[in-house]
């Protein structure tokens, strides 16, 4: 069973995230801030670790810093709140992997903790060996395959790896970002479904998931992928069969205040991991490059 360590100083707010993780399987412990966590860390190890922003005693920003200096290996999920947007983007860029809107909790904690250990999953079972090579690149189509992304994500991880091409931190942030771009091509791209299907916590997203794939057009569009890898830098070209979508329509995700917004939240940690992000005219291929000494958009 995975752990995962809540931090929060307010106990609604720590048993609300500990109750929906509890309700899918997963174990959580508490801290109240980051000190308490610091001292749990030493003598207990967590699968990850989901943080509050604002807390007395060493703040979530301050966590994930030296997280990131002592602990690379556990990845850190950001809690967000109204006022917190500027310091979730620094706590991001800083090395957290994910972030969960307070006021989404129920809805979204799990689909972002899945992700996140499925990295961690990853990462641990990836090959260590490490290779001398120039380069590498790889072209991939993807369906509707079970486990399709993350076996894509899995082989580019054991990419990024043979080129010592990162730390573990790193290696989490490309990850998501590459997971987040996969899975907006295909949902948003082939199976064009909307985002606003997923407020509101029923399963209307879900079901029309599961028909779409079954139907045409959307049950034969595939999305293709390009992976570049040199010493210096990550090249990722993601393209769906979808018809595209308007740039202007979402929300700039470099922008602070849209980071509790509905739509938009795989385009902000995209933009946030990766150095460089563009888009083709119609809005269906995304290319996304990650330097080696880069630092995030």
């Amino acid at each position: 069973m995975e752990t995962i360590l809540v931090v929060d100083d307010n106990a609604e707010d720590r048993d609300i995230a500990g109750g929906c993780l509890s309700d899918h399987g997963v174990e959580a412990i508490y801290a109240q801030n980051g000190r308490e966590a610091l001292k749990i860390l030493e003598t207990r190890r967590p699968d990850a670790v989901l943080t509050d922003l604002h807390m007395p005693d060493m703040n979530g920003l301050e966590l994930v810093e030296y997280m990131r200096m002592h602990h690379s290996s556990v990845p850190v999920v950001l809690m967000t709140a109204n006022g917190s947007e500027q310091a979730a983007v620094d706590a991001l860029k800083a090395g957290a992997l994910s972030y969960v809107p307070k006021k989404d909790l129920k809805t979204d904690l799990c689909d972002a903790m899945y992700v996140v250990l499925g990295a961690v999953e990853t990462t641990r079972h990836r090959e260590q060996s490490r290779h001398l090579l120039e380069k590498t690149e790889s072209h991939f189509l993807l369906g509707y395959e079970k486990d399709g992304c993350a076996a894509m994500v899995s082989y580019c991880q054991n990419n990024l790896t043979l080129f010592n091409f990162c730390d573990e931190t790193g290696l989490f942030q490309i990850s998501t970002a590459l997971t987040e771009a996969i899975n907006n091509a295909i949902d948003h791209g082939n199976l064009d479904l909307d985002s606003a299907l997923r407020e509101g916590g029923g399963d209307s997203y879900a079901r029309q998931r599961q028909e779409r794939v079954l139907e045409r057009p959307y049950r034969d569009r595939r999305v293709r992928i390009r992976e570049r890898l040199t010493p210096d830098e990550v090249t990722y070209v993601i393209e769906d069969e979808g018809s595209g979508f308007d740039l202007s329509t979402v929300p700039d995700p470099t922008d602070p205040e849209n980071l509790l917004k509905a739509s938009g939240r795989g385009l902000m940690l995209i933009a946030t991991f990766m150095d460089d992000v563009t888009f083709n005219e119609t809005g269906n291929k995304i290319t996304m490059v990650k330097r080696r000494n880069g630092t995030g958009a």
